[in-house]
């Protein structure tokens, strides 16, 4: 757990851009939030695999909205409800369904229609929440913190080098 919380510390306090940080706790969320063994989900990871965002916050937002999920599943139940009830989506749905892939994807069960709809929703607020968050995170904590001279001391010293070294 604590080179978990070290490699998300050094990911905010590396170049990487806080677009790709925020990318990584959308992509998180969408699999956190949604039930686990679905197609979608699939497709998710392979997209964190393939445009290399950070996985420890990946792995992190994961985490913390999955366990968000078990209290929200009620909303998911009714909300997905609500959506494949619909009357003027029904030819639609009916004509998903017909398909295999429409019937692989589940997205005729509730909780997951709820969740992945839910998601897409609150995608734009996280990810401008998490760039926002970041951005101020390096402009003000890691400056000040950067500038106490207990800092300045250590990264001068013969022992961060060594430490530097083997981080790699």
């Amino acid at each position: 757990m604590l080179t978990l919380l070290a490699r998300i510390l050094k990911a905010l306090n590396s170049e990487t851009s806080a677009r790709s940080l925020a990318i990584a706790v959308v992509l998180g969320m969408f699999l956190g939030l949604t039930p686990l063994w679905r197609v979608h989900n699939l497709i998710i990871l392979l997209a964190a695999l393939i445009f290399r965002v950070n996985l420890s916050l990946f792995l992190v937002s994961f985490a913390v909205f999955s366990g968000l999920a078990y209290l929200l599943d009620p909303m998911f139940h009714s909300f997905g409800e609500s959506i494949l009830r619909a009357d003027s989506w029904q030819a639609i749905y009916e004509a998903v369904y017909a398909t295999a892939i429409g019937r692989v994807s589940m997205f005729y069960h509730t909780i997951t229609m709820g969740s992945f709809v839910f998601s897409l929703i609150i995608s734009p607020i996280v990810w401008g929440t998490t760039y926002y968050i970041v951005i101020n995170y390096r402009k003000r904590i890691q400056a000040t913190f950067n500038k106490l001279k207990i800092v300045r001391v250590l990264k001068g010293s013969r022992l961060w080098q060594v430490y530097s070294d083997l981080r790699g």
